[in-house]
C-alpha cells in the first residue's frame, strides 16, 4: 500500500507542479467560478456533512451546522472581496528613486499541502482551501484519519468539484501523511498539535517550503470580578464545553480573584446544569462526545493525576454513566501548577480553577509557559486589562467575550511561537497563501521629437 500511495502522491504532485503556472496566471473570474462550484456542492451535501460529523463526533446539530456555515461564509467573503484583495499595491517612490514605479503584486505560492485536524474536521480542512484557491494555488488535502466518515465525505466533495490538477485529496493515516510530507510542495498549512507541528516544520525545511502552523496551547481565562460574574461564567462555560471541550481556542483554565471564586463557580455550575443536563443526568445529545478511547483515557489520566496530587475536584472527575465516550463536566480547584491539567492542553470538558490576589501572579504564570493561542480577560478595569495584555503575549485576545477575535474576519487569526505561526481569515488568508512580490518599473522618459 505504501508504495502505491507514494507513487500516486508523486504523480499528483508532478501534475500540479506543472499546472500551477497556469493557475497562477488564472483570471479572478476563473477563481471565483471555482469557489462558486465548491460552494454549490457543499450546500447540496450539507446534510451528508452533518451526518458524518454526528457519526464521528456525535456533535449536536447546531455545532455540525456551524462547521458547514463557516466554510460557506468564508467562500462568500472571498467572492465579495477577491477583486480588491488581488489588486497590486502601488507605492510612491522614495527619495532618490524618482522615475520608478514600485508595487507589491500578490501571486500564488504554487502547490499547497493542507492538513486538517479531527476536532473541526470539515471546517478546518476547507476553510484554508478557500484562500488557497482565491490566491491562485493548487492544493493537496489530507483530512484527519481520526474522523473517517468526514474524511470520506470530504473526498467525495473534492472529487466532485475539482480536477486533480487543481485540488486532490488523500485519505489515510499517519503513513499517508508522512508520504505527503516528503513532497517538495511550495507551502504547507497544518492545523493540529504543537508536537506534530514540529514534525511538519522539520519536513518543510527539507524543501524550504513556507508553512502556516495553526496549533494550540493552554488558553487562560482571567476573571477579576469587576465584569458581570454571571456573564463571565457563562462565556467561560460555553467556551470550555464547545465541541466537548475539544477546541484549541477553549478556555483551558481559569484564574479567578480569590474573593469571587465561589460566586463564579456558582454561576458556572448553573450554566452546566441548565445547558448540558436533563433530569439530573448529563444529556448525551447536548454535547460533542470525546472523539475516541485514546483521547478519553488521556483526559481521564489528567484528572487522576490531579486527584493523586491532592487537588480538590468539586464536580465530575470520571467517565459519564450515560455514555461510554463522555466525561462528566469536571471542575478542579487549585491543581499544582506542574500537574498535567496545568501543563498539558486538556482538550476535554475539564476546567482547572486557580485563584489569585494580585494580577502579577497570573502574569508570572503565563510568562513561564508557552505563548497561548488565545487569552480571555473578564474585567471592566482598564488598568487590569492593560497590565495583562502588556505583560503577556498570545496569538489573539478577547475581552469580556469568547473567541470574538476569530469571528471578526478583518482580524488576522493565528498563534505565536508554540501556538503557531502565520495568519489567515479574510484578506489575511489570501496574503498567507500568496507571495508578496516586489516589482519596480523604471519609467522611460518620453522621447523628444526630432526637429525636421
Amino acid at each position: 500500500m505504501g508504495l502505491a500511495v507514494a507513487e500516486e502522491a508523486r504523480r499528483i504532485f508532478e501534475l500540479q507542479a506543472a499546472y500551477k503556472w497556469e493557475v497562477k496566471a488564472s483570471t479572478l473570474e476563473r477563481r471565483k467560478e471555482t469557489l462558486r462550484r465548491l460552494r454549490a456542492v457543499i450546500v447540496t451535501r450539507a446534510s451528508d456533512i452533518q451526518a458524518a460529523l454526528t457519526e464521528d463526533l456525535v456533535k449536536p446539530a447546531g455545532e455540525s451546522a456551524s462547521e458547514v456555515e463557516s466554510v460557506v461564509r468564508a467562500i462568500d467573503e472571498a467572492l465579495e472581496n477577491l477583486s480588491g484583495w488581488a489588486q497590486p499595491v502601488l507605492l510612491q517612490p522614495s527619495p532618490g528613486f524618482e522615475g520608478t514605479e514600485p508595487a507589491i503584486v500578490y501571486e500564488g505560492r504554487g502547490v499547497c499541502l493542507i492538513f486538517g485536524p479531527w476536532n473541526l474536521p470539515f471546517q478546518l480542512l476547507f476553510e484554508p482551501l478557500v484562500p488557497a484557491l482565491a490566491a491562485g494555488n493548487t492544493a493537496i488535502l489530507k483530512p484527519n484519519e481520526v474522523t473517517p466518515t468526514v474524511a470520506r465525505v470530504s473526498a467525495d466533495i473534492v472529487r466532485a468539484v475539482f480536477d486533480e490538477r487543481d485540488v486532490a485529496i488523500f485519505v489515510g493515516g499517519i503513513e499517508v501523511a508522512n508520504i505527503l510530507l516528503e513532497l517538495p510542495v511550495d507551502h504547507i498549512f497544518f492545523t493540529g498539535s504543537p508536537a506534530v507541528g514540529k514534525i511538519v516544520m522539520a519536513a518543510a525545511a527539507n524543501h524550504l517550503a513556507t508553512v502556516t502552523l495553526e496549533l494550540g496551547g493552554k488558553c487562560p481565562a482571567i476573571v477579576d470580578g469587576t465584569h458581570d460574574l454571571a456573564e463571565s461564567a457563562r462565556l467561560v462555560a460555553f467556551g470550555r464545553h464547545l465541541n466537548g471541550g475539544q477546541v484549541c481556542l477553549a478556555p483551558d483554565h481559569v484564574w479567578v480573584l480569590e474573593e469571587v471564586k465561589d460566586l463564579f463557580l456558582q454561576h458556572y455550575n448553573a450554566w452546566i446544569d441548565e445547558h448540558l443536563y436533563r433530569d439530573g443526568q448529563l444529556d448525551p445529545g447536548a454535547v460533542s462526545h470525546i472523539v475516541d478511547e485514546r483521547n478519553l483515557q488521556r483526559v481521564l489520566s489528567y484528572i487522576e493525576d490531579a486527584r493523586e496530587r491532592a487537588a480538590t475536584i468539586v464536580r465530575g472527575g470520571d467517565r459519564s454513566s450515560v455514555a461510554a465516550d463522555l466525561i462528566e463536566p469536571t471542575i478542579i480547584i487549585d491543581p499544582p501548577l506542574d500537574s498535567q491539567v496545568m501543563t498539558q492542553e486538556i482538550f476535554g470538558p475539564v476546567l482547572p480553577v486557580q485563584t489569585f490576589t494580585e494580577v502579577s501572579e497570573v502574569i508570572d504564570y503565563v510568562r513561564r509557559g508557552q505563548k497561548p493561542l488565545a487569552m480571555y480577560v473578564y474585567s471592566d478595569d482598564s488598568d487590569f486589562i492593560d497590565s495583562i495584555l502588556q505583560g503577556t503575549s498570545s496569538g489573539g485576545a478577547t475581552i469580556n467575550g469568547f473567541a470574538t477575535h476569530i469571528g471578526e474576519s478583518q482580524l488576522p487569526f493565528g498563534g505565536v511561537n508554540h501556538s503557531g505561526m502565520g495568519r489567515y481569515h479574510g484578506i489575511h488568508g489570501f496574503r498567507e497563501f500568496s507571495n508578496e512580490r516586489s516589482i519596480v518599473r523604471h519609467v522611460t522618459p518620453q522621447a523628444t521629437p526630432r526637429r525636421s
